[in-house]
Parts: C-alpha cells; structure tokens; sequence
C-alpha cells in the first residue's frame, strides 16, 4: 500500500479503505502472498459502465436532435 499512497499523499488507512471500496464493487481482487497483497484490476465491470455510458450519451444526442427539429 505504501507505493500506492506515495503519489498520491494519501495515508495508508485512507488507501486501505479506498482498496476496500473498489473490492467491495467488483473492480479489484486482492490475493495474499506471504506479506503482500497485491491487487488485480478486474476491467469488466467498467466496460459494462462505459457501454452504458455510451448508449446514454446516443440517446441524449437523439434527443437533443429531435427537440431542434421540431
């Protein structure tokens, strides 16, 4: 945790506790390794946001579109 708080002058609690949000929503895993814990970053659910993301951004363009024609 120390390398990830250091560019970022965070204390290691405040890292801890962000680690455990983005665990807690599925964007992260956390393995052990004697004393280490390293993080994997798990993509997926954030293409499923950018897709949603996405089709928001058409529909308001859409939108926006079919109000100035009116």
């Amino acid at each position: 945790m120390t390398e990830l708080a250091k560019p970022f002058r965070m204390t290691l609690p405040a890292v801890s506790k962000h680690l455990k949000v983005l665990e807690r929503a599925g964007l992260i895993a956390r393995g052990r390794s004697a004393q280490w814990r390293p993080c994997r970053l798990d993509a997926g659910p954030m293409r499923d946001v950018a897709e949603w993301v996405q089709a928001i951004d058409a529909f308001g363009t859409r939108a926006s579109t079919v109000s100035t024609t009116i």
